[in-house]
């Protein structure tokens, strides 16, 4: 009897305790809804559909408004006037990566998306410097491309224009050009291990996507108590890292410091350089997740936007038919596509932004956090708070682009037919932390869809009207669905 009530006691004095912390947090922070003792706002946000709850709760409190996602608070940014006054106007007091436990636990603050402070800095430092100076040995990176992309074509051949799921080969092309650049060397579609490789990389995606993640990410907690999708997560970044550690042993065999071949040849003559420095951005643990974020970057966001690519087009036969019609008036059927093609293909260009516009393929980007204390629009945000931008608020603007909601190329084209460049553009986010492969990424969806769209016609299995390109989940990434395509040679 006495230990009952003494512990009603104790739980009844953490529970005033929390209410007063959350009361004393909100009275200096935005205004927002009023959260509940431990477990904050959670039943007011659909974890299925976290924009559509975070578009509402703007609509009551304004642009800027706090949210608690278990029991510590996040600001809200909704609305790109909003969002491009933090991140690029104060981008450096939001330039910080918020927490996201799960996931920090596996990484423990290194890399590039999920580092901080001079790590992070020094790293994407690094990282950018390699891949836009460095050249990649003898051959650029759009050399790398264009070669996957007759390589990609070829695989397509093989399906005989047979119904296929287009999941793992579209994940195999964007894969290996980040093998081609990291390890100087490239798999065939049927290595069992490079199989193995998209097969987790595109696990982790849809298990980082998944509302149990947002649940997790909240209540840290329970990943150490509780049995679930978290530690596949962590098996799989465990096998990612000693994969990449593995290569890192192979190129010190062989490495010649005055004729890097690759990413990783860099790092270990960076590391060699600054040997006597107890950097931590100069060490095998810091390397290998960063290799495996540009894995995941530049594998599964690229290919999961291919995969959307072809099931738009799928929907719109219309726009595709027009797409080939500028292939056909400005590259031919005898040479491979280029970079410097996009810019006489303005309807084209004007599709790949609206295909990416759409799909709003990272709704809410990865968390930010502020980096000092900052007054912004009125309010005192605390150092260290994560802040949350409404990526879909921006794209989805219904000033900039009128009918959101409908997939229509004309967002990007002026009266006479002419690209139209865009403000409200924020597909790979903005400002210090836009993403660091946004440049790569570009490029392939540009060679990767003009090269299939000049090699075959797009055809459904079912009518095109009874495609569903709603998301399956759209939690850190918009996931859709899964359909069947056929690829016709022209």
């Amino acid at each position: 009897m006495v230990l009952g009530v003494f512990l009603g006691l104790v739980l009844s004095c953490l529970l005033l305790l929390s209410l007063w912390r959350q009361s004393s947090q909100r009275r200096k922070l935005p205004p927002g809804p009023t959260p509940l003792p431990i477990i904050g706002n959670i039943l007011q946000v659909d974890l299925k559909n976290i924009s559509k709850s975070l578009r509402d709760l703007s609509k009551v409190y304004g642009p800027v408004f706090t949210l608690y996602l278990g029991s510590k608070p996040a600001v809200v940014l909704h609305g790109y006037e909003v969002v491009k006054e933090a991140l690029i106007d104060h981008g450096e007091e939001f330039s910080g990566r918020g927490s996201l436990p799960a996931v920090d636990k596996i990484k423990k603050g290194l890399g590039i998306i999920f580092s901080n402070g001079k790590n992070w800095k020094e790293t994407r430092r690094f990282s950018l410097m390699t891949l836009r100076n460095f050249g990649m040995g003898k051959r650029s990176i759009e050399e790398r491309v264009q070669e996957e992309a007759r390589c990609l074509v070829e695989e397509l051949r093989k399906t005989n224009g047979a119904p296929c799921d287009p999941t793992f080969i579209l994940g195999c092309a964007p894969c290996n050009v980040i093998c081609s650049i990291i390890f100087q060397n490239r798999f065939n579609y049927k290595d069992q291990d490079f199989l193995n490789l998209i097969n987790i990389l595109n696990e982790n995606a849809n298990i980082l996507s998944s509302p149990w993640m947002q649940v997790c990410n909240n209540f840290p907690v329970i990943t150490d108590y509780l049995p679930g999708s978290h530690a596949k997560l962590l098996k799989n970044f465990t096998f990612l890292k000693h994969y990449c550690l593995e290569k890192v042993k192979e190129h010190q065999e062989s490495l010649d410091i005055n004729n890097p071949r690759d990413f990783i040849d860099c790092f270990l003559i960076k590391m060699e350089q600054e040997k006597h420095n107890s950097n931590v951005e100069c060490t095998y643990d810091n390397f290998a997740v960063t290799t495996s974020d540009l894995f995941a970057a530049g594998t599964e966001t690229t290919s999961t936007t291919l995969r959307y690519s072809l099931l738009l087009l799928l929907k719109h036969p219309e726009v595709t038919a027009k797409v080939q019609e500028e292939i056909d008036h400005v590259i031919g059927r005898n040479r491979s596509p280029c970079m410097q093609d996009r810019t006489h293909m303005p309807y084209t260009d004007a599709v790949l932004h609206e295909i990416q516009r759409y799909i709003d393929l990272v709704p809410t980007s990865l968390p930010h956090a502020t980096t000092s204390e900052i007054k912004f629009r009125n309010y005192l945000i605390p150092k260290g708070t994560t802040v949350i931008t409404s990526l879909t608020s921006v794209l989805n603007d219904d000033k900039e682009f009128p009918n959101p909601e409908r997939f229509d190329p004309g967002h990007f084209l002026d009266e006479n037919g002419k690209f139209k460049k865009s403000d409200y553009f924020f597909p790979f986010s903005a400002g210090k932390r836009i993403c660091v492969g946004e440049g790569l990424a570009r490029m392939e969806l540009f060679l990767f869809l003009t090269t299939i769209l000049q090699n075959f016609h797009l055809e459904s299995p079912v009518d095109p009207k009874d495609l569903d390109t709603t998301p399956v989940v759209s939690g850190l990434i918009a996931v859709p669905p899964k359909f069947q395509i056929c690829f016709i040679p022209v």
